[in-house]
């Protein structure tokens, strides 16, 4: 008989990762906003303090500050913390303590810090703009943080496991959109998925679009139309934005040798400036055609449903530059 692939969405993939995580080390420790006995706003911790009790997951009071300035202290004392911030855009609250403490500590004092702070991330969901903002590339800025942004549930486990076993501190940002939306195949038990290494989701040769979280789907169904106009597309998901997988990113642009870079986060400012820089600096020589950026509009995440897909990267939008990319 032919067994079945386990398939898990997104969710339960991060779940189903800390609960590993959380038999085999006795010092991961979670704590955050309502994550206790209601499971956190999106649910992704349900059912875990029924097996781990009140000491290892842990509601703390609406105070992302002293959430992050907590995890310092657990993380001091030789315990690996792994706070949940709400919702991404809520760290505003709690950028001293994060950037200026945490991120330089090792640095300053020699003693790691090893944390993973999960953060419900970008829009899509028609919630506004203090609950839908993507910040990653606020966080690449800052030396001693690592970035994570996983697209897919196999990913979301792995990168997770390998998060909360790095000695750094770790900004694990999930994109909330896919919690319930994607489901695919997830080994049962341990494994690790590297930070710093990109993944190929799809072979091409014309051009290679360069993205992460959501935003690796809507290339993948913007390269499927592409396809029928003989536009061959590779895709490629960073899924760690810092350290990002500079071998990878070179091989795939050597190849293609033009390149879109797609992300969620505002275009200005993105994390697709820092990357279209990189590769003008290093792959020159290999340059087609003009690297394209692809981001949202500079305003404020709208509420409204039809002002906020307007606001959005859209599929329209990356077949419209490879288009353009293909005429050089």
């Amino acid at each position: 008989m032919i067994m079945e692939k386990r398939k898990l969405f997104y969710a339960d993939a991060i779940k189903e990762a800390l609960a590993i995580k959380m038999r085999q080390d006795d010092a991961v420790i979670l704590f955050g906003e309502d994550i206790a006995g209601y499971g956190g706003v999106f649910g992704v911790t349900k059912g875990l303090l029924a097996e781990f009790g009140e000491t290892r997951v842990r509601n703390t009071p609406l105070a992302e500050g002293a959430i992050v300035g907590e995890a310092v202290g657990m993380a001091l004392y030789g315990l690996k913390p792994v706070p949940e911030i709400q919702f991404s855009d809520f760290v505003t609250t709690c950028m001293s303590p994060l950037v200026d403490l945490a991120a330089t500590y090792h640095y300053r004092i020699g003693t790691p810090l090893p944390i993973t702070f999960r953060m419900p991330s970008g829009g899509m969901m028609n919630i506004g703009n203090f609950h839908s903002k993507s910040l990653e590339s606020w966080f690449v800025h800052v030396p001693g943080l690592k970035v994570v942004m996983p697209s897919t549930a196999y990913d979301a486990k792995g990168l997770l496991l390998a998060s909360i076993q790095d000695p750094n501190p770790v900004l694990y940002l999930e994109h909330k959109k896919l919690y319930r939306e994607i489901k695919d195949e997830v080994p049962e038990g341990y494994y690790e998925v590297p930070l710093g290494i990109s993944r190929v989701v799809r072979e091409g040769s014309d051009l290679t679009i360069f993205t992460y979280g959501a935003m690796v789907h809507l290339a993948s169904r913007a390269a499927d139309k592409l396809a029928h106009e003989n536009i061959d597309v590779e895709i490629l998901d960073l899924r760690t934005i810092y350290p990002f997988d500079e071998q990878g990113i070179g091989h795939s642009f050597k190849k293609t040798k033009r390149a879109i870079i797609l992300h969620e986060a505002p275009k200005i400012g993105g994390f697709g400036a820092e990357l279209a820089s990189w590769l003008e600096e290093n792959y020159f020589d290999y340059l087609a055609a003009p690297i394209i950026r692809l981001g949202s509009k500079h305003t404020p995440v709208p509420t409204n449903p039809v002002l906020e897909k307007n606001y959005l990267p859209s599929e329209a939008d990356v077949i419209e530059a490879a288009r353009k990319l293909m005429k050089y």
